[in-house]
């Protein structure tokens, strides 16, 4: 075992010369994953001085998105192979995301028995830095695309984000309205204040005015305190208000003196406030035709539409797809501790050739739902997106002949499926199985009992213990 700068199987005197001279952060653990060495590019890497990390446990000092669900150190430790070349993200000391390359492998003393392991990891940051230089902007804020209209987005965001300004967002539900907002107040000198979102649609109209003005105690039924509305919240920062064409008329003409003064009187109040609140708004409706039909305030229109920028919907982008699709399958990936090999060119052609009625935010959906059914480390098939995709117009879920959708099934019939394929997968290896599903051991016993499929791996193997001795081994 590690003994102060000494590493087993190199004289002492080189030892923390050469693992503390290399650029790759190099550490050791012990049995119990506490760490043992950790060399000096170890420190400057993760910010974490070597007196600190010295008997914590490595996941404590890296806090990789993997090191609970699918650690490599781990991996080698119970299977004895090593692993290089696999790429993460660890958390900085000061909270700092970065991208790292890892390798495993296992630490022996010289009798050559198992004593730890050791793991190497190179930052990646600049490599990446310089990989999206040469790629072009292809994301900003949240939003991802390389296409012509998307590309323009871009280029309008930072002018207008340095404006005080209201703008007009339009676009159908799903678009990413609000991500564009956020990178107005990001990109913008209000950048250090507060951003407030408050969706109009989704208040009862006789709390909008109190929602976004504030009132004062005993307003109306039930306002026993004073409050603050989203204007005043977000002073000094921008207010983003989503679904504006849901504004109500009597509100309607009190945001108007807002945006002509910045002053205000809160519900059930006298006297005026003045606020320095920028307004972003956002609706997926034809405000001028809700104007014509006098639903909508022409002047309060014109007041926010000083500055109009207009998201596309996704199917006239079709190029943007792969790379939503790549974008969202590794952030979900990360999410979720569970790698896949990526896409398959059929999956592929089919998210491409689809409509998508729900823009982006139904893209992400039909990603979270291929990861599901997607077996770690495998690419993502026709057959783990959502029914609807695979088969546009038929919303019932279909089952699969080699591969290939065939007839309708229930949401129930789909679970089964699933895992009667996983278990084939793995030779009927319940903890294997579970370990691919992602559900524990004991819910996959439950389930294998509900469907009787513990009496047909029993009849395949001559071998059905009780349900109690199953349990008990569960």
């Amino acid at each position: 075992m590690p003994r102060g700068n000494e590493i087993v199987g190199l004289p002492p005197e080189w030892s923390g010369v050469i693992l503390d001279s290399i650029t790759e952060g190099i550490f050791t653990v012990d049995k119990n994953f506490r760490i043992t060495w950790f060399n000096r590019a170890a420190q400057e890497i993760t910010g974490v001085p070597k007196e600190e990390a010295l008997g914590a446990f490595c996941f404590e000092v890296l806090r990789a998105e993997v090191c609970e669900t699918d650690c490599p150190l781990k991996e080698t430790m119970r299977t004895g192979r090593s692993i290089s070349g696999r790429r993460v993200h660890i958390l900085r000391a000061d909270g700092t995301r970065i991208p790292v390359e890892i390798g495993t492998a296992l630490l022996r003393n010289p009798q050559g028995e198992i004593i730890g392991g050791v793991e190497s990891f190179r930052d990646l940051s600049f490599e990446e830095a310089l990989r999206h230089a040469a790629q072009g902007r292809e994301s900003l804020g949240g939003m991802v695309g390389r296409s012509r209209a998307i590309r323009k987005i871009f280029s309008l965001i930072p002018q207008m984000a340095q404006s005080d300004a209201t703008v007009l967002i339009l676009g159908e539900s799903g678009t990413g309205k609000e991500l564009a907002a956020r990178a107005l107040h990001e990109m913008g000198p209000r950048s250090k204040g507060p951003f407030v979102a408050l969706n109009l649609a989704a208040l009862p109209e006789t709390l909008v005015e109190a929602e976004l003005f504030g009132h004062e105690a005993g307003a109306f039924t039930g306002a026993r305190g004073k409050r603050e509305g989203a204007l005043a919240r977000a002073a000094g920062g921008t207010l983003f208000l989503d679904e504006i064409g849901e504004t109500p008329p009597a509100v309607q003409a009190k945001l108007l003196r807002f945006l002509e003064d910045r002053s205000f009187t809160p519900l059930g109040g006298k006297e005026e406030r003045t606020v320095d609140t920028r307004v972003v708004a956002a609706t997926n409706r034809d405000l001028e035709k809700l104007v014509k039909e006098g639903a909508f305030r022409q002047d309060l229109y014109f007041r926010l539409a000083v500055l109009v920028l207009e998201i596309p919907p996704l199917r006239e982008r079709p190029e943007d797809i792969p790379l939503l699709a790549e974008h969202f399958l590794g952030v979900l990936s990360r999410l979720r501790g569970k790698r896949t090999a990526g896409w398959s060119p059929e999956a592929l052609e089919v998210l491409t050739r689809y409509s998508w009625p729900g823009n982006v935010r139904e893209l992400r959906s039909a990603v979270e739902t291929a990861l599901i059914f997607c077996p770690p480390g495998s690419p993502v098939l026709v057959e783990h997106l959502p029914a609807a995709i695979r088969r546009p117009g038929e919303g019932t879920p279909l089952t699969w002949e080699r591969g290939i959708p065939a007839t309708p099934l229930t949401l129930k019939e789909i679970e089964e499926e699933t895992i009667k394929r996983a278990l084939e997968r793995n030779q009927w290896n319940r903890e294997k199985t579970a370990r691919e599903l992602g559900i524990h051991r004991v819910t996959l016993y439950r389930k294998l009992k509900e469907m009787g499929l513990l009496e047909e791996k029993g009849r395949r193997s001559g071998k059905l213990p009780s349900p109690g001795e199953e349990e008990d081994r569960e």
